[in-house]
């Protein structure tokens, strides 16, 4: 569905969503409504050389040859990634902690199911 139809002089951008078209026999550049069901989003580095434009060709153009991206829609932010930065792990426990720890773990649950059994009159 079209959703504008622009006036003389502008010029068809297919990666902007401008694209020239034929209407009643004569050339104009439209607009189409985008499909809510074919949206996706891409995250483009931040420092990309040749901005979106060149990002688009290179890593979507190539799988979505009609795919297109609406300026004014554009978010610019920066991810941080605070675990890698930030955190700093615990010292790990041994094999052998861990074993142990598990041993009892199963002690004591062999001797809530003989609880369990008991009680239902095993």
């Amino acid at each position: 569905m079209i959703a504008r139809i622009h006036g003389p002089g502008a010029a068809a951008d297919p990666l902007r969503g401008l694209f020239a078209t034929e209407i009643g026999g004569r050339s104009a550049v439209v607009a189409y409504e985008p499909d809510a069901e074919l949206r996706d989003t891409e995250r483009v580095p931040l420092q990309e050389e040749g901005g979106i434009e060149t990002f688009l060709e290179r890593e979507v153009l190539p799988y979505a040859p009609d795919a297109w991206y609406r300026a004014d829609s554009e978010k610019i932010g920066y991810r941080i990634d605070f675990r890698r930065h930030f955190h700093r792990p615990g010292k790990m426990r041994g094999l052998e902690e861990i074993r142990d720890e598990i041993l009892a773990l199963e002690r004591e649950t062999g001797t809530l199911m003989d609880n369990i059994f008991e009680g239902a009159g095993r």
